[in-house]
């Protein structure tokens, strides 16, 4: 019976070293499938959303193109099959885990307690927190939601960060989930909600996109703190996201990825035309000539 039992765990330990050998081989599979399965937002303006065709599009589809050609350039697979598979605030990252999606590229922030779960590329974009509401309800700054119900999208990082403003200012906030950005959208102009809190550029975005912008403000307020967004993908994979970083890397080093910036964020883009107008920020450029993944929250 010893023996047997001594040889039963040898053979579980066989069988979870392989198991976590393989975990991370991340372009193993990709070459063994022929094909990468890329995930993206719906509603994420301008970094991945859908357009007026229904078709994926935005800043980081935009640079996961030149990851994906890198791929088939080192794989030597000129016809990789891309697969794209919609993701929202709540199930993108166990679908990183679970190797459902290769890669996520939407509008994702890493963090410290995010990268314990997966990893992110050097910064594609750099973000503040901000508030949306209805310029009717004559809101003028976070203190006059005291008491009040916001709205936040689920599984974003903007839960914690009402949390906690609502708490250290004393707003008393009751605070509304949605499932998506659109939903908390819809609950912020059918006055459900009183404001939204989100990044700044995602507001940006979706204030842009609505049928009357001009109905909607953003509150003044200045938080200090900076969120760093990247291209997400499974952790404890070196090779991968040695790969990965070394496209963005070059991008930034040749100027296309300040172009690919310009098209989305200084341009007039799809599926209304609207221009975001939203200059890169000096943080942005200091990671564009020095590229990092580093976080501080």
């Amino acid at each position: 019976m010893s023996r047997m039992l001594a040889l039963l765990s040898a053979t579980a330990i066989i069988v979870l070293s392989a198991s976590t050998a393989q975990a991370g081989a991340t372009l193993d599979n990709i070459k063994s499938k022929k094909a990468i399965t890329i995930g993206y937002r719906e509603a994420s303006i301008p970094f991945s959303y859908l357009g007026g065709d229904q078709k994926p599009a935005g800043f980081s589809l935009d640079l996961c193109t030149h990851v994906v050609d890198r791929l088939k350039a080192d794989l030597g697979i000129p016809d990789l099959q891309i697969k794209l598979t919609p993701v929202n605030s709540s199930n993108r990252i166990p679908l990183i885990q679970n190797g459902t999606i290769d890669i996520e590229c939407g509008g994702t922030a890493s963090s410290k307690q995010r990268l314990e779960q997966v990893s992110f590329s050097v910064s594609t974009f750099a973000s503040q927190t901000a508030w949306l509401a209805k310029v009717s309800s004559g809101l003028k700054t976070p203190k006059d939601l005291k008491g009040k119900t916001i709205v936040v999208t689920q599984g974003s990082d903007a839960l914690g960060i009402a949390k906690g403003i609502s708490q250290d200012e004393g707003l008393n906030l009751t605070i509304a989930q949605a499932k998506d950005h659109a939903e908390s959208l819809l609950l912020l102009t059918t006055g459900r909600a009183a404001a939204w809190v989100e990044a700044d550029i995602l507001l940006a975005g979706m204030k842009a996109d609505y049928s009357n912008p001009a109905d909607l403000t953003f509150l003044k307020a200045n938080y200090g703190t900076i969120y760093y967004y990247g291209l997400m993908f499974s952790k404890d994979d070196p090779e991968f996201k040695k790969m990965v970083d070394d496209v963005l890397s070059k991008l930034m080093a040749s100027g296309k990825f300040t172009k690919i910036y310009d098209k989305w964020f200084m341009a007039p883009i799809p599926p209304k035309n609207i221009n975001l107008n939203f200059p890169m920020t000096d943080t942005l450029k200091e990671r564009v000539a020095h590229p990092s993944d580093v976080v501080n929250n």
